[in-house]
């Protein structure tokens, strides 16, 4: 079995943060958030990274990101594009929106040969959650052998507005059962609490573990996501043309209810975090400041 590979989707615009947030510097020396990715996920066994970016923002990409990490590990780089899509289909007229998660991961297909941990660039994981990843891509059991790294809700929220969540549902041995995705999630002083109308609030558990769209996976779901695809821009895109996304969540809740896939959560206890909005910036900045300070990574980050 080919070595392990990181996926890292970088190609959507943050809309709510207000600019391309995946090159906002957090570190001391200029980092970003994906520098600590690709470093946490080198010192947890990954050797190769395939970063799925818009052809318009790879220069931009690559001056931010630079040698430093190439020094380290293989960096490549797949494209994203609205027009990439399976013989017979086109894109619906005045549609700008991009295909989703689901349809990044299959940017980089030409680009992955093995198993693959996929993650979103703007998002702070922590190196636990890369070591989870990796220990259980290097003992896959079978083609449906999927994890799913999980985070406790506390450990996820904005202090600045609410938060889309999905929320785990699982067995007694850890599996997951279901994966309800919950758009508005506050922090209080009382702890989280969830609405879908932004009027009648309910309290989640803190405890609650989430989905932060970090996922290993064998192989074969990329096969899954190349068989899927077709069906979707077939049976969804007719009825939401402008903004029908082929998401990555749904795409396994299909090979679960299949049968062809189950989905161990692997909880890691660290702290999650990352920019939805401009304002939390500043704390992202600080916490890695901290995490410098306590020796958890060198200064500046990519050392020789």
């Amino acid at each position: 079995m080919n070595k392990p590979i990181l996926v890292i989707m970088a190609a959507g615009m943050g809309s709510r943060y207000g600019g391309l947030k995946q090159i906002d510097p957090v570190g001391q020396n200029g980092e970003i958030i994906l520098d600590y990715s690709l470093f946490d996920a080198r010192r947890a066994g990954f050797e190769r990274a395939v970063i799925v970016i818009k052809k318009e923002n790879e220069a931009l990409f690559r001056e931010v990101v630079g040698d430093r990490a190439s020094r380290f590990m293989e960096i490549r780089y797949a494209y994203q594009d609205l027009l990439d899509l399976p013989e017979g289909f086109a894109v619906p007229e005045g549609r700008v929106k991009p295909w989703g998660t689901g349809h990044a991961i299959l940017a980089a297909r030409d680009l992955v040969d093995a198993p693959f941990c996929a993650i979103n660039a703007d998002d702070f994981y922590g190196e636990n959650a890369f070591r989870l990843a990796y220990e259980h891509l290097c003992n896959l059991k079978d083609d449906g052998d999927v994890a799913m790294v999980g985070y406790l809700l506390k450990n996820t929220l904005s202090e600045t507005g609410s938060v889309a969540r999905g929320v785990c549902d699982m067995d007694e041995n850890g599996q997951l059962t279901g994966l309800t995705e919950r758009t508005h999630i506050i922090s209080t002083v009382d702890g989280p609490l969830m609405t879908e109308d932004s009027v009648n609030y309910v309290r989640l558990s803190e405890e609650s573990v989430v989905s932060m769209n970090m996922w290993a996976f064998p192989y074969a779901m990329m096969e899954s996501l190349k068989a899927q695809f077709p069906v979707f821009l077939k049976e969804q895109v007719p009825q939401n043309p402008m903004k029908a996304e082929f998401f990555l969540p749904f795409a396994v809740d299909h090979d679960m209810k299949l049968g062809k896939a189950k989905v161990t959560v692997k909880t890691t206890p660290d702290k999650w975090y990352g920019v939805t909005y401009s304002a939390d910036k500043q704390q992202v900045v600080d916490a890695i400041r901290q995490m410098g300070e306590d020796g958890r990574y060198p200064m500046p980050l990519w050392e020789a």
